[in-house]
Formats: C-alpha cells, structure tokens, sequence
C-alpha cells in the first residue's frame, strides 16, 4: 500500500478518538456498564431512555466497531433489550453505520497511521488485493463467508478505492442475516426461556447461517477468486 503524507490527518485523528472517548465515559457515568450485567435492569433503563436509547445503543456500537471490540456481543445485547425483531433491525442498522464510521476513519483521516501499523498485515494485503481484481465481489465474499474479522474488514476496506456507498450497501445486505439470527435467538431466550422449539429454532438458524456461508464459497470457486 502507498503511503500519502496528510498532515492534517493525526489533529483528525486525535479529535475523532477524543469524542468517542467522551461517549464511552458518558455511558460508564449513566451506568451501562453496570446495566449490561443485569438483563431486566438494561431493559428497563433503554425503556425509560425512549428514543435517547437507540441513539445510545449505536453509539456503543460505533465504539465497538472504531476499537475493533467484539461485535457478536454487541448485537446480543439488541436482542436482549429491544426484542427479537426491532433487536434485529437496530443491531444491522448499528452494525451498518459503525462499519462505515471505521471505513471512514481508515480512508480520510487516520490512512497514515493505519497503514503503518497494519499495512504489512497479511488480512490488509489481501483484501487490498481482492478489491483490485474483483471489486465489491470481494466484499460479499467476505461479508458472507467469516474469513476474516469484521472489524478487521472496516478498515482495511477503507484503504481501498472501494467508495462509500458500495460499501455501505453491500455490508447492509452481507450483514442481514446474522446480525436478525443473533438477535431473534436471543430475544427468545430472555422472553420464553430455552425450550425443545427454540432449540429447534437455533438448529435451523445454524443450518441458515451454514447455508449461506456455502453461497459465496461456490461462487468463488466458480469464478476462481480466493478469499484465504
């Protein structure tokens, strides 16, 4: 990867990471931290929260994903609080914009400091790769198929010529389904207890996810791109 010299890029950098900061210690100075650990707790405070709580739920979830924290965990917790379906929804959109926000962060203001940490990283030279020779088809591949770490991918998408908006819409629809899987499983699991039928439910959702990964595999195959 080339290196281009912005100078602007570390005051950027520097300001971007102080407000996520102060985001992350507000939530500790209201008590997340401590709400997380106690399921009715959390729902209730999201509850009391009203329309504030989505707004704090994908700020966590930008956070998680600028950190490069585990994400799995993050969409659980949107199953747990808000239910299966609207848990679903908010955990794909949250998962969407912080993906983005990281692509951002890679592409504009922190290129520099990214690529000097990671730009040797065999993940990174990869995709870089992928993206010369296959365009957004590299993205579903590994959206779809967990080769490598979504946070992982949020930023070394950002060093390609990949632009926003492709980016953006393929994470969305590659996302879907297991950001829905994740949260439904758990949103059941709090509402209904684990039973013979959500075990049942899990199976399929499983078969669903395997289903789906053996997709793009085939395609790559076919079109002889490699993904590893």
């Amino acid at each position: 990867m080339q290196v281009k010299t912005r100078q602007s890029g570390l005051p950027r950098l520097v300001l971007a990471l102080a407000a996520l900061v102060a985001v992350i210690l507000l939530g500790n100075h209201f008590g997340l931290v401590e709400r997380l650990t106690d399921i009715e707790v959390l729902q209730q405070w999201f509850q009391d929260l009203g329309v504030v709580g989505y707004i704090v739920y994908m700020l966590l979830y930008i956070a998680v994903a600028v950190f490069m924290l585990p994400a799995s965990a993050v969409t659980i917790v949107a199953g747990i609080t808000f239910g299966s379906i609207l848990g679903g929804f908010l955990a794909l959109i949250s998962a969407t914009v912080g993906a983005c926000v990281a692509f951002l962060l890679a592409k504009y203001v922190a290129r520099d400091t990214i690529i000097a940490k990671f730009g040797h990283n065999p993940i990174f030279k990869r995709i870089e790769d992928g993206v010369k020779e296959n365009g957004a088809s590299f993205l579903i591949l590994t959206r779809l198929v967990p080769v490598f770490p979504y946070n992982i991918q949020n930023y070394a998408y950002g060093l390609t010529s990949m632009k926003l908006p492709t980016f953006a819409l393929v994470s969305l629809i590659t996302m879907a389904p297991g950001a829905f899987i994740y949260a439904y499983i758990a949103g059941e699991i709090v509402t209904h207890g684990v039973s013979v039928a959500l075990l049942l439910q899990f199976t399929v959702a499983g078969l669903v996810l395997f289903g789906v990964s053996l997709i793009p595999k085939y395609l790559a195959k076919k079109k002889g791109i490699k993904i590893s």
